[in-house]
């Protein structure tokens, strides 16, 4: 990690204040694009799946191999990949269900507020929180990811862009019933996602003064877990609730396919 981190780092931050398109859309977009966005979970889904396994799973592997021998690096890339999964997990867990920030919400209920409305700002705030909490380890993964590679950088910060535009809808549409603030509701979704770029500089601070080939490789190998932890609980399901099963595969396909040819080309 002794290159420099201004890339990695812009990156990360592009992708956390992703959450303030999706504020964006709910405020000013006619309907929801529910096909579009399926498609475009899936993708990203199917980005950071694929760069899990191919690219950052079989690198620490390589590089713990190398420097541990071959069933000791093996042994180790496979139990931090599996700690990777289990932080995220633990995480996610420590969210509230009812709080869910991956609970989906459409342009249209901006038309049709409900009823009730005295918890509202409540639901948002701890929405904006607990979507913080989600991306902190999603700013480790894309920082870490663009340290290695700043093309697998701008791919892995792409994919979690897109996947932070659902989740700055669910934070803006109970704030702003809440308030009638649109700016409030705005700026509430932009802070839940500075959580990346804060996580992303707290893992250059701690990780620095460490750094090895081994740590690093375990590091790579708890990131591969992280995004096969999102892809799987969150980008997919989320995805799937838009209604469009079909053509949220087709898009994990598609990022597949994309990111396979990316790889060939720069290889």
């Amino acid at each position: 990690m002794e290159q420099n981190i201004f890339i990695p780092l812009l990156l990360t931050l592009f992708a956390g204040l992703a959450t303030g398109i999706g504020s964006l859309i709910a405020f000013f977009a006619q309907r929801t694009n529910k096909r579009f966005l399926s498609f475009s979970l899936g993708l990203s889904a199917g980005v950071m799946i694929y760069v899990s396994f191919v690219e950052l799973f079989s690198q620490s592997q390589e590089i713990l191999t190398a420097a541990l021998g071959l069933k000791e690096g093996m042994g180790v890339t496979v139990f931090f990949f599996f700690l990777g999964i289990l932080l995220i997990g633990i995480i996610d867990r420590l969210v509230p269900s009812f709080e869910n920030p991956h609970e989906i919400r459409s342009v249209e209920s901006m038309k049709n507020p409900p009823p009730q409305k005295t918890k509202l700002m409540r639901m948002g705030v701890m929405t904006a929180l607990a979507i913080g909490i989600h991306n902190f380890p999603e700013g480790i993964a894309t920082f870490v990811a663009a340290v290695e590679s700043p093309t697998l950088g701008i791919a892995i910060a792409t994919a979690i862009a897109i996947h932070n535009i659902p989740e700055g809808i669910a934070v803006s549409v109970p704030i702003y019933y809440a308030t009638g603030d649109r700016k409030k509701a705005f700026k509430l979704s932009l802070l839940s996602g500075l959580a990346e770029p804060i996580g992303a500089l707290l893992a250059y601070l701690v990780l620095m003064p460490f750094m090895s080939p081994i740590v690093m490789g375990c590091v790579f190998a708890a990131v591969a877990g992280i995004m096969v932890f999102i892809s799987l609980d969150e980008l997919l399901p989320a995805a799937r609730e838009y209604g469009e099963h079909h053509i949220s595969i087709y898009g994990l396909v598609a990022g597949m396919a994309i990111m396979a040819i990316s790889l060939i080309l720069l290889a």
